[in-house]
């Protein structure tokens, strides 16, 4: 028995049957089987390297629409008194940052969190959902990149 194959990505945010909770990670797919909450199976095929947004749909061949949620994931919320110049040093490590009024968020990474605290920040466990900023070119994704 072959799977529905999804190669189609809704992202208008239009209500949909059914759910899938991915974390950040999993919300960059290509080409990936995936379960519903509901248990529907699926075969993700897409042209290209996709990042997945809460709220975007995957759209079956028989029209059904299976939205993607943002799962919950363990955190480190960063505070500071100089927190754009936190937020420099994050960039310019590569790393994923959610910007928030008054904090930021990135992924749990121990060695990230000790340079925080070197340049003044304050880090704490946080759990939450997780979208960080995107590239600067459009992309959905900050990648790294060779120096």
């Amino acid at each position: 028995m072959s799977l529905p194959r999804v190669v189609e990505i809704d992202r208008s945010g239009t209500p949909a049957e059914d759910f899938v909770e991915l974390t950040y990670d999993g919300r960059m797919m290509r080409r990936k089987r995936v379960r519903s909450a509901s248990g529907t199976v699926f075969l993700v095929d897409l042209p290209e390297t996709a990042s997945l947004r809460d709220g975007e749909a995957f759209v079956l061949p028989d029209g059904t629409r299976i939205a993607v949620r943002a799962a919950q994931e363990q955190l480190l919320r960063i505070v500071g008194a100089d927190l754009i110049r936190i937020a420099w040093h994050i960039g310019n490590r590569h790393c994923p940052c959610q910007i928030e009024a008054g904090y930021l968020l990135i992924r749990n990474d121990p060695v990230i969190a000790a340079m925080v605290r070197q340049i003044g920040g304050q880090v704490s466990p946080f759990r939450s959902t997780f979208d960080p900023e995107g590239g600067a070119y459009g992309h959905g994704r900050t990648l790294p990149h060779a120096h």
